[in-house]
């Protein structure tokens, strides 16, 4: 530390760019060494590269003009040994000619006294050079559709949600930046489940597909197990992954509530993470069980991809809807006409309603905290109740009506949390 404090300043800097630009360079004289055709620079040449870019900076002062020519004239040598590399080889990277530049701007950040990022730079330039064949070899295993799967991910939530304005207008208090970051939330959880399933396809076997598509969709699984169940002789497996798919709906439910109201959510928590627990265990204990006489399970279907923007666009457009029928039934019909509603909604995909109860819930007359809290719960109840004739009616007799029994029993307790929150 002493000896820290008694350097130069500039010294200091001098080291840290050296150091850097070091590393660089070692990498690109071991990749030289290993290729044996011509490779420009190494050891010697990237520190002089950054030093040069340090001292131009330096000289530059404030004044960004004749570091901006020193870096055109660096660009310029490199473009020379591009071009050589060309004549000499039938296949040529730019790699090391990139990675000269990048060292360039290493010793020019770090005169300017940018440390963090000059280092980020260099070290994560050193991990790209370095990854070549690991980083090469996973764009292989990627499939192009994964990417405009991903991209979708990236336009919803860093090119649209950005875009929106936060605040509300008229009458129903809309916050279009709101609406959509219920459409991020809901698609960030979904595209996780989808990226998870992926990468443990046929490994994690049924069990872990349920678990992951009920962070999807409890409905969309019930109804893919059921389907899958009336084909194979395996009703313990299947009865008990529907039920699992179900308790994680809860554990997905508190997540969102944790992020769009708080209020709701210290009621709910306690309630929901039991009922989830409950199913979670029970279900995995089920599964568990022999089926005597059956078949091995079948591999698993490949996912669907859960970021269709058209699909992305619908959700908005019911939780729009949702919200204004909300605050509708809340105006004119109070208590009741919430909790017919969330027992019809039951039916279909709950999350726009619930998500719609988030925004209303303790803001308007007639939609108390313990009001909302219990349409949640009603909400949620009815979707088990619904998800269990849709198993009874798609899977197997024996898997039918033991799906539809852990259900039942699922929408029950579902409705006791009503009697201890003051509904």
């Amino acid at each position: 530390m002493e000896i820290y404090q008694q350097m130069p300043p500039d010294a200091v800097k001098i080291v840290l760019v050296l150091f850097l630009s070091f590393l660089i360079g070692l990498e690109r004289e071991e990749h030289k060494a290993a290729g044996g055709a011509y490779a420009f620079g190494g050891v010697r040449t990237f520190p002089l590269i950054g030093l040069i870019g340090y001292s131009l900076a330096l000289i530059s002062g404030a004044q960004l003009l004749p570091l901006t020519i020193g870096f055109l004239v660096v660009a310029g040598f490199l473009l020379l040994s591009y071009w050589h590399k060309l004549s000499t080889a039938q296949t040529a990277g730019v790699t090391t000619e990139m990675s000269g530049l990048a060292t360039f701007l290493v010793g020019a950040l770090v005169c300017y006294g940018h440390f963090w990022i000059a280092t980020t730079l260099g070290v994560a330039s050193l991990l790209l050079l370095d990854l070549k064949a690991g980083l090469e070899k996973l764009a292989g295993r990627i499939a192009p559709r994964e990417i405009l799967t991903f991209a979708k991910f990236l336009f919803l939530t860093d090119v649209i949600l950005p875009a929106l304005p936060n605040q509300e207008f008229g009458r129903f208090h809309i916050n279009p930046f709101k609406t959509w970051l219920v459409v991020v939330a809901i698609s960030a959880i979904s595209y996780a489940s989808y990226v998870l399933q992926k990468l443990t396809k046929g490994q994690g076997g049924l069990v872990l597909a349920a678990l992951l598509g009920g962070a999807y969709s409890s409905t969309v699984t019930t109804v893919v197990l059921a389907r899958r169940a009336k084909a194979e002789d395996h009703p313990h497996l299947f009865s008990g992954g529907i039920l699992m798919a179900s308790g994680v709906m809860y554990l997905r439910l508190t997540i969102l509530l944790a992020i769009f109201n708080r209020q709701l959510m210290g009621l709910l928590w306690i309630p929901f993470l039991a009922l989830a627990a409950a199913a979670l265990v029970f279900g995995w204990l089920w599964t568990l069980r022999a089926d005597v006489g059956a078949q091995a399970v079948q591999q698993d279907s490949d996912p669907k991809n859960p970021l269709e923007l058209t699909a992305a666009f619908l959700f908005a457009a019911l939780f729009l809807a949702m919200l204004v029928i909300t605050q509708l039934a809340v105006a004119y019909l109070g208590k009741a006409g919430i909790d017919t509603l969330a027992a019809i909604m039951g039916v279909s995909d709950v999350d726009p309603f619930i998500m719609g109860l988030t925004q209303t819930a303790g803001r308007a007359a007639g939609a108390s905290i313990a009001v909302a809290g219990g349409a949640i719960l009603i909400a949620a109840a009815s979707n088990n109740l619904v998800k269990g004739f849709y198993a009874l009616s798609l899977a197997g007799r024996k898997t039918g009506r033991q799906s539809f029994l852990f259900l039942l029993i699922l929408t029950l307790g579902g409705l006791v949390p009503l009697f201890f929150i003051g509904w």
